[in-house]
């Protein structure tokens, strides 16, 4: 199944997604809406305290976890769902693309795979490609707490996996139109990238 006017943008930690989401969004506010996965949901801020250290968990009940945020997402009130019926285009940093590949690298392939299946696909998916040492620099130069993905060692298996996953959907019979970003150039570049090529596909009209 895919969801029409759901856009994904997809990269490991410091690719810029969250960047382009806002600039994409501040060009037409009443139309885009932004989304991000963790969500802010109850759901959402438990995973961000265990992102930030707060707590460990295994692995496989970080798996499980995600995907439980993941529904409220898609299909908790006000929800993906909802604002795609009210005509609007919402544009998510990260889906169960990033759990494929982000838990996989900590608990094997199985169970991210089995608990994110029955999510739809996008319509689009922007995967921002960079290499880990680049985007982990820009991390590095932000302010706050490191989160505890963000390792070099990490971010390359984390990086390789993304790889993999992209290739797997890239050509998805069910019609998903997969965009590779080259991350490493200007903001403004990769933002009018970005806009230009939903006008193409007619997203944005």
């Amino acid at each position: 199944m895919l969801l029409k006017n759901f856009i994904v943008f997809e990269g490991i930690d410091g690719a810029g997604t969250s960047t382009q989401i806002k600039k994409l969004c501040a060009r037409n506010s009443k139309l885009l809406i932004p989304t991000a996965e963790p969500t802010d949901r109850a759901t959402g801020r438990f995973l961000r305290q265990l992102l930030a250290g707060d707590f460990k968990l295994d692995e496989r009940t970080t798996s499980y976890l995600f995907a439980a945020d993941r529904c409220e997402h898609i299909y908790g009130e006000g929800g993906v769902e909802e604002l795609l019926k009210a005509g609007r285009i919402v544009v998510s940093d990260r889906y169960f693309f990033s759990s494929l590949a982000y838990q996989s690298a900590t608990c094997g392939k199985g169970i991210p795979r089995h608990v994110n299946a029955p999510f739809p696909l996008p319509e689009v998916l922007f995967y921002f490609e960079i290499n880990p040492e680049v985007s982990l620099k820009r991390v590095e130069s932000r302010d706050g707490k490191r989160e505890i993905y963000e390792k070099i060692d990490y971010q390359k298996k984390t990086a390789a996996l993304y790889d993999e996953v992209i290739n797997e959907y890239e050509n998805n019979p069910d019609g998903m139109k997969v965009i590779r970003v080259d991350a490493t150039k200007s903001i403004d570049e990769i933002a009018d990238f970005i806009y230009n090529t939903l006008i193409n596909l007619n997203i944005i009209r």
